[in-house]
């Protein structure tokens, strides 16, 4: 019988939302290369995978004591929803509030940076698809604690292991809480054969 996390790792391969190209590599958001590519955002398009990343996900969080979760647009969204929405049906059952951080505020309307069902005062945990150099995370840290949020964790997908994200994180006081690494999603790849 296979584990969530077994299960979790075959959906990445599944779905092609992991791919590993040692000779070539793909250019990262930070300019950085990297052999790998991990696509949380085509994963959670599937239902099946979204169902694990948030049983797995409850699993994780749900000992802890706070009252939302959210993070920056448009990654987190996906994640904290489903997560909240597994929460409220699990047993212990969760009422878990979701937020999310906007890239920018907007120049409209109320002018808000941070969206959704958030009050100051509360707990709260800061998710993300993927963590490299921690910097989509501190950027929703920041922000959560400017509206009065309290945030001690941090939620991810996939901790690539790369550019000292979760050491730049943890330096914040946020303690990271990751489901995969990425040696769990590398661990029976075969390199290919050399060109020639």
């Amino acid at each position: 019988m296979t584990t969530p996390q077994h299960q979790l790792v075959r959906a990445f391969h599944e779905t092609q939302s992991f791919k590993w190209d040692p000779s070539n590599g793909f250019k990262l958001a930070s300019g950085l290369m990297s052999p790998y590519y991990i696509d949380c955002r085509s994963l959670m398009a599937h239902p099946h995978a979204r169902w694990l990343v948030a049983q797995m996900g409850y699993q994780l969080l749900q000992p802890l004591t706070f009252e939302c979760l959210g993070g920056l647009e448009i990654g987190a969204i996906a994640i904290a929803t489903c997560l909240s929405d597994y929460a409220l049906t699990a047993q212990p059952p969760r009422a878990w509030r979701t937020f999310v951080v906007r890239k920018q505020a907007k120049d409209h309307g109320l002018g808000k940076l941070l969206e959704g069902a958030a009050q100051r005062g509360d707990r709260a945990v800061i998710v993300d698809d993927v963590l490299t150099s921690g910097g989509s995370l501190l950027k929703a840290i920041a922000a959560a604690r400017a509206e009065g949020l309290t945030v001690a964790q941090a939620f991810v997908i996939v901790d690539r292991e790369e550019q000292n994200g979760r050491q730049r994180v943890e330096q914040e006081g946020v303690t990271v809480l990751s489901l995969l690494r990425i040696h769990d999603l590398t661990a029976d790849l075969v390199a290919p054969p050399p060109s020639r």
